[in-house]
């Protein structure tokens, strides 16, 4: 070590000294060195020495900029791992995201809540990063996975991908598995560095290759709950099949009101009616939902096992609802030709789209007639002779929803509104759980013109609370993050497109100006994907701060209580408030409810739309393993240092390694987001259309791979 090495180590350790004196109290650099008496040209030396401490994890440092010891300013936050090892932590207070190197996660899994340091801050388009200083909670206890035998033991192959370690299952704690069952691993231990964690196999699921194995294993990686508790269902079965008359006191009567639901046609749990009438230039809009607090009672079982879910589940081959089905299938379920409860939003619209008035009611009503999606499309787009014959007396009143479903969209994009109009997969499955087709899910008219009156309803409770200034959950899209938007700009410029506007103050117009720009062209989808990508999530939230891609001021969700609890949630409240029920002191009991109703529901939303992507990534490998060898053209979809992916016309997308493109030695080129080769120059871009041959699927692991069909690389 040199004598400058030395100097430096010896300043280090004399700032610990500092730092673990109990006197100390947090300071920022400037004040360090003037109390240690360091003259303002050395001052570089002194940051030089505090940025080395931080990096090790050694101090810490403040938002204010103050230095202190490592555990004074640490944050809690919960842990998302990677197959790759590395992770990243979603803060608690909220924020981007903390990339967490792989050598500095503390042995963390996914789940875990953690206590971390942030040691770099982001800048250009990278994320800040730091390192797990403690891990506070233990958020997995049970591994799902695959056995595989290894002499007289085994390991259990984690079906999350983001737990990025195999678990050790020591002889005799095997349950007897063979190799391909899937089977349930309770954890003794979490491992170190060089150890896997153990386990011991504490169930057995079946065969991976048994049918409805893949997804019950999926289930259980993700805690899905399928089975209600003794208490619910006892709770359940004291509320009656049908509306009583005293259910009907005291309620607007809407009976003689024509409205109808319109849902796909093997939906069950239809929570929204709609009704519409036109006179002197006014639409008189009624949405009319389902109301559920009337059987789900504040703190009681069924309402404390609805928060708990959260949301309903829907994967391929089953539904895991939120609610009994004696409830989200029976009384809560608007059935056509039978009297139900809902909370109607009932609105008057001019011929501009103006709201002119609404009223919210408790409310009796009777649907008329349960139409499917597939019946309102041949009505309004195919014009089909038999389907209007058969709804003749319902058909002025859906050229009236066409009307105003249009009108209101046409609002909407007048202010900026965003439309990412991806179709969606839609997998066919045999009697046995096998794909047997997968295709595009493509919305219509019918499913638009419902999206836009939920819109208007959504829209128009929440602002109705939020100048009443009274306790409520609200749907928030915050505006993207200046640095992604910065990438998302530099990205554009390879296809010709550009964003108004700095980095920093995107507008939604400008984004929907684009999609205008891009629609029909080449690289619709890729561009379109990006530009999604680059936009945060959305979240629940007890502040009103607006919905980005929607251009909207104010926004909650209202529409679908049955498999929803925020709509749940604010249901009771808007009732509660109708009944003049809000004293200060139940305000003050909902001010403390409601962030947690709010976090709850935005982690079980997340948990929801993770095992659904999986069931799918399963049932996509899982039917192109038919078609080993088989030709197809694509669109390349995403590319990176490790190959491209591609996506097929039915929605499957797979990857072609790097590793496979023999014909040059090819090297990726982020800032375009391309792969070159260094010496055909031959070029694979985002958006590109490429001849493919499916060359390997893995239906472990989900993953399948592609190469270039020959002629591809010619």
């Amino acid at each position: 070590m040199t004598s400058t090495q030395k100097l430096f180590e010896q300043r280090k350790r004399t700032m610990l000294e500092l730092f673990s004196d109990p006197r100390y109290t947090p300071m920022k650099l400037k004040e360090l060195a003037i109390l240690l008496d360091i003259p303002r040209e050395e001052r570089d030396d002194l940051k030089a020495v505090l940025d080395s401490l931080l990096a090790e994890g050694k101090i810490s440092l403040s938002n204010r900029g103050k230095y202190a010891g490592a555990a004074m300013f640490a944050k809690t936050g919960l842990f998302v791992g990677t197959r790759r090892g590395f992770g990243f932590v979603t803060p608690e207070e909220g924020g981007n995201d903390i990339y967490i190197p792989e050598q500095d996660t503390c042995g963390a899994f996914h789940g875990d809540t953690v206590q971390y340091l942030v040691v770099g801050e982001g800048h250009g388009g990278r994320r800040a990063w730091g390192r797990v200083v403690k891990v506070v909670k233990r958020g997995v206890t049970e591994v799902i996975g695959t056995y595989e035998r290894n002499k007289k033991n085994g390991f259990v192959i984690p079906d999350n991908q983001k737990l990025s370690f195999d678990v050790f299952i020591p002889v005799g704690q095997s349950m007897n598995a063979v190799d391909g069952h899937k089977v349930v691993a309770k954890l003794k231990n979490y491992g170190d560095k060089g150890h896997n964690p153990e386990g011991t196999i504490t169930q057995i699921l079946g065969h991976r290759n048994d049918p409805g194995v893949d997804i019950q294993s999926i289930v259980m990686a993700y805690g899905l709950p399928m089975e209600f508790p003794e208490a619910v269902m006892q709770q359940v079965s004291y509320i009656p099949d049908h509306v009583t008359d005293d259910e009907r006191e005291g309620r607007l009567d809407l009976r003689e009101t024509t409205c109808v639901t319109i849902d796909g046609e093997d939906a069950k749990d239809l929570d929204d009616a709609i009704s519409l009438s036109y006179e002197n230039g006014i639409y008189h809009l009624g949405v009319h939902i389902a109301d559920v607090t009337h059987y789900v009672t504040e703190g009681s079982p069924l309402d404390a096992e609805a928060l708990k879910r959260g949301t309903s589940v829907y994967l391929v081959d089953r539904v895991i609802p939120m609610l009994p089905h004696a409830l989200s299938n029976g009384i809560c379920s608007l059935n056509a030709g039978v009297d139900r409860l809902a909370l109607s939003c009932l609105m008057d619209i001019d011929e501009r789209g103006d709201l002119l008035s609404y009223r919210v009611a408790e409310t009796v009503i009777r649907v008329d007639q349960r139409m499917s999606y597939t019946s309102v499309k041949k009505i309004l787009e195919d014009e089909d002779p038999e389907e209007i014959a058969k709804y003749e007396s319902l058909v002025p009143m859906f050229q009236l929803m066409h009307q105003l479903a249009r009108l209101l969209r046409g609002r909407r994009y007048d202010r900026g509104a965003i439309d990412f109009d991806f179709p969606e997969s839609k997998i066919i499955l045999d009697d046995r759980g096998r794909p047997i087709e997968i295709k595009p899910y493509e919305r219509n008219q019918a499913t638009r013109l419902i999206e836009d009156f939920m819109l208007m309803a959504n829209e128009t409770i929440a602002e109705d609370f939020y100048w009443q200034e009274l306790p409520f959950v609200y749907r928030t899209h915050e505006k993207p993050d200046p640095d992604k938007m910065k990438k998302l700009t530099m990205f554009l410029t390879n296809f010709g497109q550009f964003l108004k506007g700095k980095s920093d103050e995107v507008r939604p117009k400008e984004i929907q100006k684009l999609l205008s720009r891009i629609a029909g062209t080449q690289e619709e989808a890729l561009i379109s994907r990006m530009t999604l990508r680059s936009l945060k999530q959305a979240k629940y939230t007890t502040d009103c701060l607006g919905h980005f891609g929607l251009a909207a001021k104010y926004y909650c969700h209202f529409t679908s209580p049955i498999r929803r609890y925020p709509d749940l949630q604010i249901h009771r409240i808007i009732k509660e408030n109708l009944r003049g029920g809000l004293t200060d002191k139940r305000i003050g009991h909902y001010e403390h409810l409601l962030p947690q109703v709010a976090m709850q529901s935005s982690v079980t939303e997340r948990r929801a739309e993770e095992a659904e992507r999986e069931t799918i990534k399963v049932k996509k490998a899982q039917y192109m393993k038919k078609f080993l060898g088989y030709e197809f053209t694509g669109v390349i979809s995403g590319v990176t240092n490790w190959g491209m992916y591609v996506e097929l016309p039915n929605t499957v997308e797979g990857m072609i390694r790097m590793s496979d493109l023999h014909d040059d030695y090819y090297v990726w080129d982020e800032a375009r987001m391309e792969i070159r080769g260094e010496q055909t120059g031959r070029v694979y871009r985002l958006g590109q259309t490429i001849h493919i041959q499916v060359a390997q699927v893995d239906t472990l692991t989900h993953t399948i791979d592609f190469i270039p069909c020959m002629g591809e690389e010619d």
